[in-house]
């Protein structure tokens, strides 16, 4: 009888390593799209700079541009946890107070430099707008749960919309806002906080 073979080779990705490499990759191209444009950056380019092959990188995403799309998506389980907690007769902004400190919802100085790029990127922009769109239905759920509906009813996706479309808002005027040269991380991100408060004041009127 002949001995039983082992597994050869690498072992596999555990799902928080490969989380980790498409955030070093989303960075990467990130810094690469804004030192010189997205037109000039290759794959190659963004795998070199993680110390990757161009071939992981389009393991992980199918276009250049939607190598950026994990940065993104940050928040989107955050806030939908939140809107799960809202308690009931509270202000929808103090549900998401805890957020604010963290990096869990606020994205860095880059990703402002990113969004301000979508503005002549198409390819970019429509990345930005499909994150948007599949994180509706997430805070829909979580809305219709919290509200103890069916999970085919309009009022949560109606209110869903209205919120996705009032944090988009108010992370996009942010960007606007800061893209003065020597504004410092910090002012930065007081002000995204204090847009995006003003955004679930305005947007709870409808949410209540």
């Amino acid at each position: 009888m002949t001995a039983a073979r082992g597994r050869t080779g690498r072992p596999p990705l555990t799902e928080e390593r490969k989380a980790a490499i498409r955030l070093e990759i989303a960075h990467a191209a990130v810094d690469l799209f804004i030192a010189q444009g997205v037109a000039a950056t290759t794959g190659e380019q963004i795998g070199q700079a993680v110390g990757v092959s161009a071939r992981t990188v389009w393991r992980y995403f199918p276009t250049k541009e939607s190598c950026v799309r994990p940065l993104f998506s940050t928040g989107i389980d955050a806030i939908a946890a939140a809107l799960r907690q809202w308690s009931p007769g509270r202000p929808l902004q103090e549900a998401f107070d805890h957020l604010w400190t963290t990096d869990a919802v606020l994205p860095g100085p880059d990703i402002g430099a990113l969004l301000r790029l979508t503005r002549t990127e198409p390819g970019l922009r429509a990345v930005w707008l499909q994150t948007h769109d599949e994180a509706e239905p997430v805070f829909a759920r979580a809305l219709a749960e919290r509200a103890g509906l069916p999970a085919d009813d309009v009022r949560p996706a109606i209110r869903a919309a209205m919120l996705n479309a009032a944090l988009r808002a108010a992370v996009e005027h942010h960007a606007w806002r800061t893209a003065e040269p020597g504004t410092s991380p910090a002012t930065a991100r007081a002000d995204l906080a204090a847009t995006l408060r003003t955004a679930l004041t305005t947007a709870a009127t409808g949410l209540t």
